[in-house]
């Protein structure tokens, strides 16, 4: 039944789904001879709670969220996997599903035999599947192990082959989970092709993954899940800032609860001057815990000074959690000097700049420093403040610097493009 534009694909209105986990566990019948009143008691275990959206036909639509947040669950409740505690899911068209790797294989026979099975069990008639069993094998890069029986496949050929034979149902709608997770470069490659090949035909798909690029490159719409209830639901680039805030949350609290400990360890200086405080701002100038790449940030310090201090040096360093200084900025050569700072002053210092920083947490190292050298220290703080650098697409480099490219064909004209 091919889905009409004007009725959703895919709705999911008020789902919850709970397992029931087994405090304790009796193995043998010697175990339940010794305690035969014994009452098993369980843990209620709820991975999803209260769960709502709808996919419109031919949307392309991003499931994300840390692990244990209840992704796969869901997507084995839209498949019929699981049975949902309360709830109900409204489904208009085919569905095919790609949850986990080798479903639905039997790993004692060769890829002959499995792909006319999983075909035929996904819909495909067995003379469509036959028809189709060349342009499988190929997608896969396999012709050489038709004959080789599934056991003897590394995971890389087992995804291939699945994932092959998924896109060759004419379904309309796909549930995908992590398909990118296994597989090396080259086939990552062709299933980006094929996403983008899907995405023009108009099938409508829900992709579970924790690729944030994959998100923003592909997805319509996009949805967080945490602790099974739906946390963001929108446009795809603030959906996975928002995943990039949650994934770091947990680190960066850690972090900051350890520097809290260290304090005495890493303070140094006299004491003529204190750093009272340290913060980061976003570009509307809001104390930030989280900052998006691109974007305007700034570095705040709030210093008191407990003596009379001439033309104290100011320096900051932003540091990765690869210990490695991306950044740092000091007013040691500014013009004119900062000037005389009596005791009882307090001042707060700002240091703006364009956030080109890649993804990753940052700690903020700060100092004030007596004129000279910069290094002899009235205060010096190490992990005065971190941050959460966050981006949906990211180049790898320490940094994201934007690039100018420019592409020439032969002796032909250059085009120009922004990266």
């Amino acid at each position: 039944m091919a889905a009409h534009r004007d009725v959703p694909a895919l709705v999911v209105d008020e789902v919850s789904k709970s397992f029931r986990l087994p405090r304790e566990r009796v193995h043998t019948l010697k175990e339940k001879a010794l305690h035969p009143l014994r009452r098993p008691q369980f843990d209620e275990l709820r991975a999803l709670r209260d769960v709502s959206f709808s996919v419109q036909a031919g949307e392309f639509y991003g499931i994300v969220g840390r692990n244990g947040s209840g992704k796969s669950t869901l997507l084995k409740c839209l498949a019929g996997i699981y049975a949902v505690d309360a709830g109900r899911i409204f489904t208009h068209g085919q569905l095919s599903t790609f949850i986990e790797l080798g479903v639905g294989f039997n790993p004692d026979l060769p890829a002959r035999e499995n792909v006319m099975i999983n075909a035929t069990m996904l819909g495909l008639s067995p003379r469509e599947a036959r028809r189709r069993f060349d342009r499988i094998l190929d997608f896969a890069e396999l012709r050489d192990f038709t004959e080789v029986k599934l056991k003897n496949y590394s995971s890389g050929m087992m995804v291939r082959l699945a994932f092959s034979v998924m896109i060759q149902v004419d379904a309309d709608i796909l549930l995908i989970d992590e398909v990118l997770a296994v597989g090396d470069a080259a086939f990552a490659q062709k299933c980006f092709e094929e996403f983008e090949r899907i995405k023009r035909s108009g099938t409508t798909v829900v992709l579970v993954t924790h690729d944030m690029g994959s998100v923003d490159r592909f997805c319509d719409r996009a949805m967080l899940l945490e602790h099974g209830a739906v946390a963001e639901l929108g446009a795809p680039h603030h959906v996975g800032l928002r995943y990039l805030q949650l994934n770091f949350s947990p680190e960066a609290r850690e972090a900051e609860a350890e520097a809290a400990q260290r304090e005495e360890r890493v303070r140094l200086g006299d004491g003529s001057a204190q750093i009272t405080e340290a913060w980061f701002e976003d570009e509307h100038g809001a104390r930030a815990e989280y900052l998006e790449s691109g974007r305007r940030a700034t570095a705040a310090l709030r210093v008191r000074f407990a003596a009379d201090v001439d033309d104290p040096t100011f320096a900051i360093a932003l540091i990765n959690t690869q210990n490695r200084t991306v950044v740092g900025a000091t007013t040691q050569h500014t013009d004119p000097t900062p000037g005389r700072f009596p005791a009882g002053e307090e001042v707060t210092l700002r240091f703006s700049f364009d956030n080109v920083l890649g993804p990753d947490r940052y700690a903020l190292s700060a100092s004030v420093a007596r004129a000279g050298s910069g290094m002899d220290f009235c205060d010096h703080r190490e992990e005065a403040a971190t941050v959460v650098v966050a981006a949906t697409t990211s180049s790898g480099g320490l940094v994201e610097l934007p690039v100018e490219i420019a592409l020439q064909r032969g002796a032909g004209t250059r085009e120009e493009a922004s990266a």
